[in-house]
């Protein structure tokens, strides 16, 4: 349970549970059932682009959201977020791009929502400190719930055999 580490056992025996009952992908097909559309890089671009109007207006620009494949195996994340700056003229110009891994495609909306929000909170907020979970929360009031809840949807998916989710 690779990405439960640091929660406390009591919960971890529950999930236990859950797993050694075959509940657990149930729970969660159950709690988000809800899919979403955002299939291409360009509805990905649009979406990040809406919640980012909505709630962060004065952050600076995106010039690139795309979902990538080889994001988890090379970084470990499931997102990133960078910053690329480069000299034009005397002015140091700075742009902005986020990256989600692909899984997303599939994944339930809720937990497209959570991984989007965390990058984007990132536009402000570089560590994850207080101050960024807070920004997280002001763009999705369940953050920490969905946050924990997509750590049981990655636990339960690599327990599936391959190609099977």
């Amino acid at each position: 349970m690779k990405y439960l580490l640091g929660y406390p056992e009591t919960l971890l025996a529950q999930v236990r549970e859950l797993i050694a009952e075959g509940r657990l992908g149930e729970m969660l097909a159950k709690r988000y059932a809800e899919p979403h559309e955002v299939r291409t890089d360009r509805a990905l671009f649009d979406y990040t682009q809406a919640l980012k109007s909505r709630f962060m207006r004065s952050a600076e620009p995106l010039v690139k959201v795309q979902y990538d494949q080889k994001l988890k195996v090379m970084k470990h994340a499931l997102g990133t977020h960078t910053t690329v700056s480069r000299v034009q003229g005397s002015r140091l110009k700075a742009k902005r791009e986020i990256r989600v891994d692909a899984l997303f495609r599939e994944a339930p909306a809720a937990f497209l929502k959570m991984i989007v929000v965390h990058e984007l909170a990132h536009l402000k907020e570089r560590e994850h400190d207080k101050a960024f979970y807070q920004l997280c929360q002001h763009m999705e009031p369940d953050y920490h719930q969905l946050e924990f809840d997509l750590r049981l949807y990655l636990t339960h998916r690599d327990m599936q055999p391959k190609g099977i989710d």
